[in-house]
C-alpha cells in the first residue's frame, strides 16, 4: 500500500499501511490527533483525540476522556483523498508521520496539501 503526497513542491509516494495526521487548533491552541489505515476501499480513520475543547472543537458525545485526551472514532467513508489547507496563517502546519519518518505539510502559504491513494 502506498500514500502520494502532492503540495506545490511535487509529489512524495510513501509506502505505508498507516499514518498519524496531527495538527494544533488554530485559536485554542490545542492538539489534534487522528490515526489512519491504508485499505483497499482507501484511508480509513481508526481512532481521532483532541486535547480539549472550545471555539468549534467540541468533542463528540461519544468521545471518552481518558489520559488528558478526548478519544472517538468518527463515523465517516473511506476516503481517497485528504485535502489539508496551507494558510501559513497558523501556528504551525500539520505533521503526518508513518512508521519510518514524520514530516511537517502545510506550515507556509501554499495551494493546499493533498494526500491520496496511489499504487
Amino acid at each position: 500500500m502506498a500514500i502520494c503526497i502532492a503540495t506545490a513542491g511535487g509529489v512524495l509516494k510513501l509506502a505505508t499501511t498507516a499514518f498519524l495526521l496531527s495538527w494544533t487548533h488554530s485559536v485554542e491552541k490545542t492538539p489534534w490527533e487522528e490515526d489512519w489505515v491504508v485499505t483497499p476501499q482507501g484511508m480509513v480513520i481508526v481512532e481521532a483525540r483532541l486535547k480539549g475543547s472550545g471555539a468549534g472543537m467540541e468533542p463528540p458525545e461519544e468521545a471518552v476522556l481518558k489520559d488528558g485526551w478526548y478519544r472517538y472514532v468518527p463515523k465517516i467513508p473511506p476516503r481517497q483523498e485528504i485535502v489539508l489547507a496551507a494558510s501559513g496563517k497558523t501556528v504551525s502546519g500539520w505533521s503526518m508521520c508513518t512508521e519510518d519518518r514524520c514530516l511537517e505539510l502545510g506550515a507556509t502559504e501554499a495551494e493546499p496539501v493533498r494526500i491520496k491513494t496511489c499504487n
